[in-house]
């Protein structure tokens, strides 16, 4: 359902997510390109549309847009709204948007095509899924984002499929079954990256005892070319798990990544092992639940997207005991000094900085301040200095940054107009006790924490959050505004000279990008955590912000600050789509 018109946020979606909906399906207006993704090979034009996950292939989720600016801001309010039929722990996807028709995902991987300047609707789209798998997961039902790519709108299910749709009728292509999702208990819920003639995706599962399969699935057919796994995947990672603890060491590649085409490289994060908190303390090159490095989880890794197989990787947390995913993080694509470079977020609280070519490590800089599982890390070599490996029992002082990282999955922004990088930090760290476990395979496979855990707040103040501009090699901090409560959105830099976030209260603040000055904010009426991009439909620019609360990191906020989160509803949200007054 769309409601179109000057709405105050809060108001309209206060009232408006609690009706039934149904939505009306209409044949499709726009005439699409086949091959959208070579549009997402340049971040710096002026684009009218957001192709990709991350924008374009350089990760920037920056706009070239600049209707809407810092003289204007002032002016946008809410031109319409879509509010999806399921909204099961909010709304957490990325939209797209191609020649002024925007498409996004909901939870139970639904899909909807809207006229981008009116919100009409042209199709919807709802796959039928395993409902009693799915309410087995712990992460399920909520899905991250999609991709465009050979006419197709491409989506994955957590019961274990890539699923293709056309674009222009909603009607589905292929169905392609990538995971016994019954047996790993994993499925997908990050967006897939279409680069050339395949569709890759990443599964879920840094903590599930499984292997962190990542897929190359040929775009037009469905079929599947290739399967990387991020544990053991090769001859030399498989000497760096002790035992078989490589059987069910986790990993996963579960947010999408992205593609440098000068190298023909896709670079990807993976995730955590399992069990995800390890026993055996200093000892963990011999001894515990996974002896070794256990590569290539927590690692970037550079795939060959023809073959799938591995062209060079970094492991950013070698035997990562504390679960600071490297899937996380978009791979910022910059020039810098005559060399070629790509910035990536850790969870662990750090942004490394390597050579395009080949992962050597160029800088790894902190962007929180609360840092207690190692003293530093080496800014040449990337070496873990001062390790904090965990033994069983109590952990005494609490652990940080906290298992929501002090990076979480949300996406920063860089703005090539001023060469400022925008991330999200978090403060937070937690009281931990680690407990042995024994994988549980049959009749599925389960979760495997290792540990129980209370996130609390850091001792330097109150558990929060910032956004920081930065110099992205350096870290060199410009300005930095703060927040009571860490947003969980993405961030988005336009042309415009803003910088947009969409908070965890439910306000989307616009800041000057070269000052950190606020120059204009609305309420939505509930959190957000999603992503937030612009395009242009019908002559004007506009932009787009998922509304809708309630992932695992969310969860969180009710001890940890009370209200509104005590009373925001977990299973609702909207698409909220601003433009300038008339």
């Amino acid at each position: 359902m769309t409601f179109h018109g000057r709405y105050p946020g809060c108001a309209a979606l206060a009232v408006a997510v609690q009706i039934a909906v149904t939505v009306a399906v209409s044949p499709a207006r726009a005439q699409v390109p086949t091959q959208p993704q070579d549009a997402a090979l340049n971040a710096e034009a002026a684009m009218n549309d957001w192709p990709t996950y991350h924008g374009t292939y350089k990760s920037y989720h920056y706009s070239g847009l600049d209707q809407i600016n810092t003289g204007n801001v002032k002016n946008l309010e809410v031109a319409w709204m879509h509010f999806p039929e399921r909204a099961t722990r909010g709304l957490q996807s990325t939209p797209l948007a191609l020649d002024g028709v925007l498409y996004y995902s909901g939870s139970y991987s639904r899909l909807y095509a809207l006229d981008g300047a009116t919100g009409k609707t042209i199709w919807a789209y709802a796959p039928e899924l395993d409902e009693e798998l799915v309410a087995k997961q712990t992460h399920s039902p909520y899905n991250r984002g999609i991709a465009i790519g050979h006419g197709n709108l491409y989506v994955g299910t957590v019961d274990g499929r890539l699923i293709a749709v056309n674009l222009k009728t909603g009607k589905p292509v292929w169905d392609t079954k990538l995971l016994d999702s019954k047996k790993v208990t994993v499925g997908f819920t990050g967006a897939p990256l279409v680069v050339k003639d395949m569709v890759i995706i990443g599964a879920q599962g840094g903590e599930w005892t499984g292997r962190g399969p990542i897929f190359g699935v040929d775009g037009k057919t469905g079929q599947k070319k290739w399967e990387f796994f991020t544990v053991a995947g090769t001859e030399e990672a498989m000497k760096t798990w002790g035992g078989d603890s490589w059987r069910t060491g986790g990993g996963g590649g579960w947010m999408p990544g992205t593609y440098d085409p000068e190298t023909n490289s896709v670079w990807w994060g993976t995730a955590n092992p399992a069990p995800l908190y390890d026993w055996s303390g200093a000892d963990w090159k011999k001894s515990g639940p996974r002896p070794g490095d256990n590569l290539y989880t927590t690692s970037v890794i550079a795939l060959d997207p023809d073959t799938g197989k591995l062209k060079f990787y970094h492991q950013e947390l070698p035997h990562d005991a504390w679960d600071f995913d490297s899937s996380v993080g978009e791979f910022v694509m910059i020039e810098r000094g005559g060399k070629k470079l790509v910035v990536h977020a850790n969870k662990s609280g750090y942004v490394f900085v390597y050579d395009r070519s080949n992962a050597k490590v160029e800088n790894v800089w902190p962007l929180v301040k609360n840092i207690n599982f190692v003293k530093s890390i080496d800014p040449k070599t990337g070496e873990l200095i001062g390790r904090r490996d965990l033994s069983e029992g109590k952990v005494d002082p609490p652990l940080c940054p906290a298992i929501a990282g002090g990076i979480s999955w949300n996406s920063g922004a860089y703005s090539p107009k001023n060469g400022l990088f925008y991330r999200i930090g978090q403060e937070w760290c937690m009281e931990l006790t680690v407990e042995k476990t024994t994988p549980i395979l049959e009749p599925m496979a389960q979760l495997n924490l290792g540990a129980t855990f209370k996130i609390v707040a850091p001792p330097d103040g109150p558990a929060r959050g910032h956004l920081s501009a930065r110099d992205p090699v350096t870290g060199a901090k410009k300005w930095e505004v703060a927040y009571k409560q860490p947003p969980l959105a993405s961030v988005l830099a336009t042309a415009g000279n803003l910088v947009f976030v969409p908070d965890a209260e439910g306000i989307v603040h616009a800041y000057n990008a070269d000052t950190g000055e606020e120059l204009w904010s609305r309420n939505n009426g509930i959190g957000h955590n999603a992503g937030i991009i612009s395009y242009m439909a019908g002559g004007k620019q506009y932009v787009a912000v998922p509304a809708g609360w309630g992932s695992l990191v969310a969860d969180e906020f009710v001890a940890l600050y009370g209200e509104p989160f005590k009373s925001m509803s977990k299973n609702t949200g909207a698409l909220i789509v601003y433009a300038l007054r008339q």
